[in-house]
């Protein structure tokens, strides 16, 4: 049976290069404010989402921009984002974290939102975030907690890849754990700071932050809100090693 592109990415894309955000929900709004407060005025200036998928939000940090650029390495994504465009103010390029085409010193800020998981060489694709960040500019950056119980990418098994969220993989060691998903890394904290160690840094925030279960509140109604509030409520106490994705603001040094 054909399947539709969106299908598609679930079983062939899905695995290498994660999903984009499609929709903008609570999620979403959650983290784009999260971002917006850690930028302060950056915000305001020139912008890169280094791994913008279909645009989602790369159109609302748009509105806020003097310029917004993205680069996406799947080109179907970039096509999408270009279409959906609501601004003369954005740019799109198919290109890789690995080697930005941006000169140094463009970006006032840059949004990497669940994306150096998947590339082939996390430590340069940092590296090439922090050369393009303007002296005094930041990166924002979400990338998966190894604390969460789940492995939300999938997995490998026997050759085959399943799709969907697979319960306490990322608690193996890590040798078996890479095995299952040799498609996309996970990171503990002490894996952030080697990525950033030696690089012209300070670090301005780091924290923990649980999801907002959107597709479980769209199924499950009051139970699902309930969970949502519980969970990010973790995230003031120690148990918020145990959310889903890292949350860091690295400023370049000036």
């Amino acid at each position: 049976m054909a399947k539709g592109k969106k299908e598609q990415w679930h079983s062939d894309q899905a695995a290498d290069r994660g999903e984009p955000s499609y929709v903008w929900r609570d999620g979403q709004k959650r983290r784009f404010a999260m971002v917006k407060e850690a930028a302060e005025d950056r915000i305001k200036g020139i912008v890169l989402e280094d791994g913008c998928g279909v645009g989602s939000y790369l159109f609302r940090i748009a509105d806020e921009a003097s310029f917004a650029a993205g680069i996406e390495i799947e080109y179907d994504r970039v096509k999408i984002a270009m279409r959906n465009r609501n601004s003369d103010r954005i740019s799109t390029a198919n290109s890789c974290g690995e080697n930005l085409p941006f000169a140094s010193d463009t970006f006032d800020l840059i949004l990497s939102h669940e994306v150096i998981e998947h590339v082939d060489d996390d430590r340069q694709c940092v590296e090439e975030m922090i050369r393009c960040l303007k002296p005094g500019g930041r990166l924002t950056l979400f990338c998966p907690n190894r604390g969460y119980p789940f492995e939300t990418h999938g997995i490998y098994w026997k050759g085959t890849y399943h799709f969907g969220n697979k319960l306490f993989v990322n608690y193996l060691p890590r040798k078996l754990r890479d095995k299952l998903a040799p498609h996309v890394d996970i990171y503990t904290g002490k894996d952030l700071e080697k990525l950033f160690q030696g690089l012209p840094v300070k670090l301005i925030k780091k924290t923990i932050v649980f999801g907002a279960y959107d597709n479980i509140i769209q199924k499950t109604g009051g139970f699902g809100r309930m969970l949502r509030s519980f969970l990010q409520t973790l995230e003031k106490t120690p148990l918020k090693i145990f959310g889903l994705s890292h949350f860091w603001v690295i400023e370049k040094k000036r």
